[in-house]
């Protein structure tokens, strides 16, 4: 994996990197450095599967965090590629030209966290949140509770315990 990281190195701006196993690493790059980054591994080391497309909303940050991770099959590595993009107007380059199926996980980021990705397939159809007019739910400033109390009526004799206690009497009830 050194000698990846050495190339990549060479010809793209790396600012963080975190060996988590043998055959795990995670590079961070500004969002600039993605594509031809992905491009050149995809092209040039072997990293021919795109294994997830996944986001974290850092709130207090002000920024989204945007993680790709890649397969080289043939050495069994994953290489994992990090991009924080600003969370205000959050947009991102499309990578589904290099593999077709990161259209549906562009799709659901958009759906779910509101992250553009100008030119993906389909983008702004609707994945699983069809009618939905409220802000993205997995963004952290999206309130659950006072979504769920606007859109459902409260079920009679529903109680709410405290998870620790509620389990401690469950398991030690002679306590």
């Amino acid at each position: 994996m050194e000698e990846i990281i050495n190339h990549i190195k060479q010809r793209f701006p790396i600012y963080e990197i975190t060996e988590t196993q043998d055959n795990l690493t995670f590079v961070s790059v500004k969002a600039a450095e993605l594509v031809p980054m992905v491009t050149s591994l995809k092209a040039n080391h072997g990293y021919s599967v795109l294994v997830i497309l996944s986001a974290v909303d850092w709130l207090e940050d002000c920024k989204f965090q945007l993680t790709y991770i890649v397969n080289n099959p043939e050495e069994k590595r994953d290489l994992g590629i990090r991009v924080y993009i600003k969370r205000e107007d959050a947009s991102m380059d499309s990578i589904h030209s290099l593999w077709e199926h990161a259209a549906t996980f562009q799709r659901e980021i958009r759906e779910m966290f509101g992250i553009q990705f100008p030119g993906s397939p389909r983008v702004d159809d609707p994945f699983l949140l069809e009618g939905w007019d409220n802000i993205p739910p997995m963004r952290r400033d999206f309130d659950t509770k006072k979504y769920a109390e606007e859109t459902f009526f409260p079920r009679p004799g529903r109680e709410t315990n405290d998870p620790a206690e509620y389990m401690k009497q469950k398991l030690y009830p002679d306590e």
